[in-house]
């Protein structure tokens, strides 16, 4: 019998890394749309750990089934770190994020290779029936390349640049990306960690 999972997004992107990572477990995973759950959360924690159990918490009071949430985002070492956990809300919620990656650029405009280091952090939070939270982490190093390149993935993708593959990872097939990407790091682990419990 297969468990199911709750995902709290809406981010059909997400879902179906998520569901590629998730598809060799015995576990269904449904995005919180598809279970009927319509909340608007507010994220108000100061790291990717706190607003991750913020949202599977809220998700979990209204459907009583195991309920993952990610938090993830982008750091840019030379913006401080920006747009961190206002990675999604950055320069607005409903911004494209082709306007966004433009802003970057811009920003880094003249800024050498060595100073564009970024990394892609991904923390999930697993609420289960009977209350536990636990929560693993993933990210990926990186720096921000000086144009859009690629058509795969979403967000930040085609900005974010790696360096050891040298391309972005807008650029990486699904497999490439999930192998190396922070939520795929973070959901392997996270699969390892339910497997434990059931």
């Amino acid at each position: 019998m297969n468990r199911k999972i709750v995902f709290a997004t809406g981010n059909a992107g997400k879902m179906k890394e998520i569901r590629e990572i998730l598809a060799d477990t015995e576990f269904h995973v449904v995005s919180m749309k598809e279970e009927g759950i319509d909340l608007s959360i507010e994220e108000d924690g100061v790291t990717f750990e706190e607003n991750a159990v913020i949202k599977a918490k809220a998700v979990a009071e209204k459907c009583g089934e195991i309920v993952l949430a990610d938090d993830s985002g982008l750091e840019i070492d030379y913006l401080n770190k920006e747009p961190g956990i206002y990675s999604a809300r950055y320069m607005g919620e409903d911004t494209s994020y082709r306007i966004k990656n433009a802003n970057l650029i811009e920003r880094l405009s003249g800024v050498s290779d060595e100073e564009r280091t970024a990394r892609f952090i991904c923390a999930i939070a697993a609420v289960f029936p009977d209350g536990e939270v636990i929560t693993t982490y993933g990210q990926v190093e990186g720096r921000i390349d000086y144009e859009e390149k690629g058509e795969n993935g979403f967000g930040y993708d085609p900005i974010f640049y790696l360096p050891q593959l040298g391309k972005t990872t807008a650029q990486l097939s699904d497999d490439e990306k999930n192998s190396v990407s922070h939520r795929g790091e973070a959901l392997r682990k996270m699969k390892e960690e339910l497997k434990k419990r059931f």
